[in-house]
């Protein structure tokens, strides 16, 4: 039960007080001095026990992460307070869930007593004032959310004017030093920009390019700005090639302004959703370009003519499971001539692959083929424990009788019949692609062979249905040939590997690290 206010020395009060930029348009009567000043004559009349003031001069009501409101918090925490004061409910906050949740729970669970002034609230006695609580809260919510809409409609309009309302502009450009909502050029870093553009234009790569600012040290567009990283990596303060590229396709850089980019997913929430290219809000010449509009449309056609060139994507069998023991990112796949000329498949670190010469992480390059080696033998030799030949065979024998009725091999036939013919005219379209000069030679190479592998495993089984139905053996001898196939075969599955395995590393000294899912598999690793 909580004390009246009659013992205010049982009290230690703190005075809460909000001001946001949308609260300052009702006028005087909300300042941050004009609610000092009541809040202490309040605290005058009843005679209790100011602990601390706490005050957030510009932050909105739908953010609880305000400084003075967390710090008050913590002193609630630490038992300093026991009563909350503010002049309204709408300094508290003006979400009506966290409101809500502080009124309802979160003060009653620690002792303390909320007072709201103008609107009667006082959690320490039963009142009709309290009653209505939660219906303040929810028109407070509601006129956050339409100041939310009318700031929402006034920045499009700039946007559609074509004023800058970013927080920072493009790198190459700094805010006009006395017209708001224009950007000038910087011609701190221009120069830069310029040069990137030209080095676009003599056909280097966005990663040489990035490669080559990294040599000469020039700071990046975050590191010249001064932006904090929450979460640094090892390649943080470095160019990359996709900085490089989002710079090449900016048409911010031949005069004209574009916003509207990203978009908060709601007003009660800061993270921003990235919007599709045509619900962009671009408007022509509204300030000096850097680059000229030829020089811009021959780079776009340059970066164009490459896009295709780095999406070429491996398939193999530890794709997504393994992962660089040094830097912790995953491992890349390129594809390599060996001394026989014959192309193969290495792992390399994909940190050092981006940032080579800036000496972050070391190559890790060791052949696929024999990582796949030693992680499959690994595997089967840490599973083998669990995996017993005279266990196995009677399971097999049980099911195969089950499954060896005549009707279910005439629909497996079928079904491998049909899936063989999708095959070969799968086949036959990739010759035609690469006829038509669709597919290159090596795509067509590793594809073809893939599926003509696949093709084959299927014939065999075919072939072996069709044995089986015209020469029956025994259900004992196909079974046992059935678990020694799962005994050669079961650990060369990605199926199986992605069941038993969380992650795979490689250190830089080329052993080979397994984290099996099951920590019974862990204990004998």
């Amino acid at each position: 039960m909580y004390l009246e206010i009659s013992n205010p020395m049982d009290y230690h009060v703190a005075l809460y007080i909000r001001l946001s930029k949308e609260d300052e348009t009702e006028g005087p009567s909300q300042s941050v001095t004009n609610q000092k000043s009541l809040l202490k004559e309040f605290v005058q009349q009843h005679h209790l026990s100011v602990y601390d003031i706490y005050v957030d001069d510009g932050w909105s009501g739908t953010n609880f992460e305000r400084p003075d409101f967390q710090r008050m918090i913590k002193d609630i925490e630490a038992k300093k307070v026991n009563m909350v004061i503010t002049k309204d409910l709408s300094r508290l906050g003006r979400d009506y869930i966290m409101t809500g949740h502080y009124m309802e729970r979160y003060f009653p669970e620690h002792r303390v007593r909320y007072i709201s002034l103008l609107d009667g609230i006082d959690t320490g006695v039963d009142s009709t004032a309290n009653d209505i609580t939660p219906f303040r809260a929810i028109m407070n919510d509601m006129y956050a959310k339409d100041i939310s809409k009318k700031i929402k409609s006034v920045k499009r309009d700039k946007q559609r004017k074509g004023q800058f309302i970013g927080g920072k502009p493009m790198y190459g450009y700094k805010m006009h030093p006395t017209e708001k909502n224009k950007i000038v050029v910087d011609e701190k870093v221009a120069p830069i920009v310029r040069r990137i553009f030209m080095m676009a234009l003599s056909g280097m790569s966005c990663r040489k390019i990035a490669a080559t600012l990294n040599d000469e040290k020039i700071p990046t567009p975050a590191t010249y700005c001064g932006w904090k990283v929450g979460n640094p990596g090892p390649y943080t303060g470095l160019w990359s090639s996709e900085r490089i590229s989002e710079m090449l396709k900016n048409e911010t850089y031949i005069g004209n302004m574009v916003q509207g980019r990203m978009v908060k997913i709601s007003y009660k929430s800061k993270k921003c959703i990235k919007r599709a290219p045509e619900d962009w809000v671009i408007v022509k010449g509204t300030h000096e370009p850097l680059v000229d509009q030829e020089t811009f449309q021959k780079v776009q056609m340059l970066v164009n003519s490459r896009k295709y060139t780095r999406s070429r994507t491996y398939d193999f069998l530890l794709k997504g499971l393994i992962f660089c023991h040094e830097c912790g990112h995953p491992m890349a796949v390129i594809n390599r001539k060996n001394a026989e000329g014959e192309d193969c498949l290495y792992f390399v670190c994909r940190t050092y692959q981006r940032f080579t010469k800036a000496g972050v992480c070391t190559c890790h390059s060791i052949k696929e083929e024999t990582v796949n080696e030693a992680v499959i033998s690994k595997i089967r030799n840490v599973c083998q424990t669990y995996l017993n030949v005279e266990y196995l065979q009677p399971i097999a024998e049980r099911v195969l009788k089950e499954s060896c009725k005549e009707e279910q091999c005439e629909t497996e036939i079928r079904a491998l019949q049909s899936q063989i013919v999708n095959l070969t005219a799968h086949l036959d379209r990739m010759y035609m692609d690469r006829i038509n000069g669709l597919l290159s030679e090596n795509d067509f190479q590793r594809i073809y062979s893939k599926t003509k592998t696949d093709r084959g495993m299927l014939e065999h089984r075919l072939e072996s249905l069709r044995v089986q139905r015209e020469q029956p053996t025994s259900t004992a001898d196909r079974a046992k040939e059935l678990v020694q196939r799962f005994m050669d075969s079961a650990f060369t599955s990605r199926e199986v590997l992605v069941s038993l395995v969380e992650r795979i590393e490689l250190t830089e000294n080329k052993e080979i690290i397994i984290k099996f899912k099951f920590h019974e598999l862990e204990t004998i690793s």
